[in-house]
């Protein structure tokens, strides 16, 4: 206990900027991960492990939507499984960060389970829409471009998200970092992971759970348009 105690107290003063985070991650998910960390301290675990454990949860929750017909049930497991998976992934760069740094191939395996989780769910929705058209009212095959749409809207964002951050010159070291915009954390939630884990709650629901996920589909693509313009702004201004 003593040592969880200590890798908390280090965790605290060890966080991330909150810049451009939404309210979501900065106060549920983060501080999930920050605990979960501190217990994968204790245990021994490798941050390489940390994110195979989320791997795992996040997996199970995917291969569900897919596999099982859906339920309420079902709906609250996936939910669960998707959340944990998500504190985990959080969990796996703190714990880097209390061993002392993480490693290239920690950051590459991170963001490639990141990538496949995502293209993966879109993926296992597509197929539940066809596997069960009765009880989501998706008898329509147009009905079946919605995941691809959103799939491709989120994979595109995460991929210029990260490019962007790439190439953007790095702040100066011991430059203050900037101070979070509560607007921006609220205006983000829609396009939150954790937020977007939250419609699979309405599994049981059929096309209740269809129209949610549709609207959220909508608003990343409409998200997508937004941040594509700010990157390129910001990377117009960066001189090669």
């Amino acid at each position: 206990m003593g040592r969880v105690t200590t890798a908390l107290q280090e965790l605290r003063g060890a966080q991330k900027s909150a810049k451009g985070v939404s309210l979501y991650s900065r106060f549920v998910n983060r501080p999930a991960g920050r605990y979960l960390a501190a217990g994968s301290y204790a245990l021994g675990l490798t941050p390489d492990q940390v994110t195979l454990i989320s791997a795992a949860f996040s997996f199970a929750a995917v291969a569900a939507v897919a596999l099982a017909a859906p339920s309420w049930g079902l709906g609250i497991a996936v939910w669960a499984a998707l959340a944990v998976g998500f504190a985990f992934d959080s969990a796996d760069g703190q714990l880097a960060r209390l061993r002392g740094g993480g490693s290239a191939a920690g950051e590459w395996l991170d963001h490639v389970v990141d990538a496949a989780k995502l293209t993966a769910l879109h993926s296992c929705v597509l197929i539940a829409f066809y596997r069960f058209p009765e009880a989501y009212g998706t008898g329509s095959d147009g009905w079946l471009l919605v995941p691809l749409g959103f799939q491709f809207a989120a994979v595109v964002t995460f991929f210029g998200g990260l490019l962007t951050e790439k190439l953007k010159p790095k702040p100066a070291p011991g430059s203050p970092a900037a101070a979070p915009s509560t607007a921006r954390a609220v205006a983000l939630l829609p396009v939150d992971y954790g937020v977007f884990c939250l419609v699979f709650l309405l599994l049981g629901g059929g096309k209740l759970f269809v129209w949610a996920y549709a609207g959220l589909g909508v608003v990343a693509a409409l998200f997508l348009l937004a941040f594509l313009a700010k990157w390129f702004r910001e990377l117009s201004a960066v001189r090669r």
